[in-house]
């Protein structure tokens, strides 16, 4: 077991002396318990005063919940020796560098709301001035949308690679970013996203050393990953490839409370004192202490226990893959290692740049193989009839409440503290689901077979009205060549602003007179889910084309008022957002 018990850290303070630090403390949850049982009176906010409120005599008996006022105990605010997070030079200070050693980053920073609060700062900072480029793929968190749109910044958008067994979108290959930072050398960030919702990623070194040869900083939204370095069977973790800013969702796939993330910094390329201010006018004034406290302990269960910490919750991850894999009916996702097959299917095809130049380079400049999270446990029906949406339904109704699903996948995430009891039971639920499609699916074929050739259709397959031709539609797009449906890999920069715009500037048009025209609406053909169309983004001809085939295949599209694509809203020709 890889243990760092015991292991003293070499932290400086904030007037740069170097003292030792134990990593087998918590230093601020370890203060807070120390107020708790202090019996000190409170005469400052907040206003529960230290849980008393729900021990009122003639309070119901259903608010006097033990565990409530003890969370409530810690529940503190910034006084004498509970530090402050925005100027921290005491028992947050330590926790914050403690996490930064155990992260193997050179700043760590503490953040309550969520690894949105991280994207958004990082966005703010390295947009210092409206209009400034940054290049960034184009299925990102809606926070990077948002960060954008705060700083006035003009996006570069990146078409996400397609993992070829799953097709599913995953990070854009490193060619993509090659591209990007020649054609715009202007930047002044890369923003990706690894892992995706499904737990695929990819190895970041090579993208990191090209954003460092153009002497720009690499920023990922690794929301999903933060526990990963910290486990032989865990991949990589962004820092380790290089990346200069991560933001991390704690609460995700470690231990903490929801809302509780970190921001991790290394290297020159981020102004460290700008994203200091940024995250100080972004998180609240008043921290939330118990999500501080609990990212603390989420970085001391990993110091003290290693790679025992997650010993547990692989366990109870392998018998459910195991188990599956035994079922004649459902299947787990494996994703392809090595991307050599999915390069020989695409070596001769020459994607496009907006303008229409050949790529540069090789095959060989490409990323040579996928990640996987083993937490994160993708199930389907191998049939291809029950809609992943139907079966986290149908997995709900027997107590197992799934993270997501799609129309073919659904998300199932382990983690440290998952149980064998969580296994069993999930696997007691998806037999009788099988038992129950049987029985519903021998009706149905019974059914069929008592009704005349050509009449009326097939019947449903199941209640909620899916059909066989819902099926076929699904997939169309997979079916189809990917390069004549594949998104343009670079779009031209798109501006954001935060300035409403008006019903009265925005007018609806046959797409085939779209052409030329700036959109003002979101097309997001599904799958895979990639928006190929942000609002603010011109259609020129080879988008143009792209929206044209998207709509002459029976696929769905989301984001448009017209998901049938005959027609999509566009800015009025006399209306010009950088004049307004």
């Amino acid at each position: 077991m890889n243990h760092k018990k015991n292991k003293p850290y070499q932290i400086k303070s904030k007037n740069n002396t170097v003292f030792n630090v134990n990593n087998s403390t918590a230093p601020l949850y370890e203060r807070l318990v120390q107020y708790a049982s202090s019996g000190q009176r409170s005469f400052h906010v907040p206003g529960h005063k230290n849980g008393s409120i729900y021990q009122t005599a003639g309070m119901s008996e259903a608010l006097k919940q033990d565990i409530w006022e003890a969370i409530l105990r810690i529940d503190v605010t910034e006084i004498e020796g509970t530090d402050d997070l925005h100027h921290p030079e005491e028992v947050i200070l330590k926790g914050q560098q403690l996490a930064s050693a155990c992260f193997g980053a050179d700043e760590s920073h503490w953040l309550v709301g969520g690894s949105t609060s991280g994207n958004l700062a990082l966005l703010l900072t390295v947009c210092a001035h409206p209009g400034d480029i940054v290049i960034v793929q184009r299925n990102v968190h809606k926070s990077i949308i948002h960060g954008l749109m705060m700083a006035g910044a003009k996006a570069v958008f990146l078409t996400p690679d397609v993992e070829p067994h799953s097709q599913l979108a995953v990070i854009p290959d490193l060619q993509s970013v090659k591209q990007a930072l020649h054609q715009y050398p202007e930047a002044k960030a890369v923003m990706l996203t690894s892992p995706n919702y499904y737990g695929i990623g990819i190895d970041l070194t090579a993208i990191a050393a090209e954003c460092h040869l153009h002497s720009i900083p690499l920023l990922i939204d690794e929301a999903h990953g933060a526990h990963y370095s910290h486990h032989s069977r865990f991949p990589s973790n962004a820092l380790k490839a290089g990346a200069d800013g991560v933001v991390q969702s704690t609460h995700k796939m470690l231990a903490a409370m929801t809302m509780g993330a970190m921001l991790h910094i290394q290297g020159p390329l981020i102004n460290r004192t700008l994203l200091k201010q940024r995250l100080t006018m972004l998180q609240s004034s008043s921290p939330s202490y118990p999500i501080m406290a609990s990212l603390d302990l989420s970085r001391y269960l990993i110091d003290q226990y290693g790679e025992e910490l997650f010993a547990k919750g692989l366990e109870a991850r392998d018998h459910f893959v195991q188990g599956v894999k035994k079922s004649t009916r459902f299947g787990v996702l494996e994703v392809s290692y090595s991307n050599t097959e999915h390069m020989e299917s695409i070596k001769s095809a020459e994607p496009l740049s907006m303008n229409g130049d050949k790529l540069e380079g090789s095959k060989d400049d490409v990323i040579s193989y996928w990640t996987q999270d083993p937490f994160k446990v993708v199930i389907y029906d191998r049939m291809d009839r029950l809609p992943g949406t139907q079966l986290q339904k149908m997995l709900e109704q027997y107590g197992c409440f799934p993270e997501m699903s799609d129309d073919r996948y659904v998300v199932l995430v382990f983690s440290l503290g998952s149980q064998m009891e969580d296994t069993l039971h999930a696997l007691q639920a998806l037999e009788q689901i099988e038992e129950q499609l049987v029985r519903k699916e021998a009706q149905e074929q019974i059914q069929e077979n008592h009704q005349d050739e050509g009449t009326a259709g097939k019947e449903l397959l199941y209640s909620h009205g899916y059909h066989e031709s819902d099926k076929a539609s699904q997939y169309e797009l997979c079916e189809v060549n990917p390069q004549d449906t594949r998104t343009p890999l670079l779009s031209e920069p798109v501006e954001f602003t935060m300035i409403p715009v008006s019903e009265e500037q925005i007018e609806t048009i046959p797409l085939e007179e779209a052409n030329g025209r700036q959109s003002a609406e979101m097309i997001i053909p599904y799958p895979p889910g990639i928006p190929v169309l942000y609002p603010g983004e011109y259609i020129g001809e080879q988008m143009h084309r792209q929206l044209m085939l998207v709509r002459s295949h029976p696929i769905k599209v989301q984001g448009a008022a017209d998901s049938s694509l005959h027609t999509i809203r566009v800015y009025i020709v006399s209306y010009d957002q950088s004049k307004d």
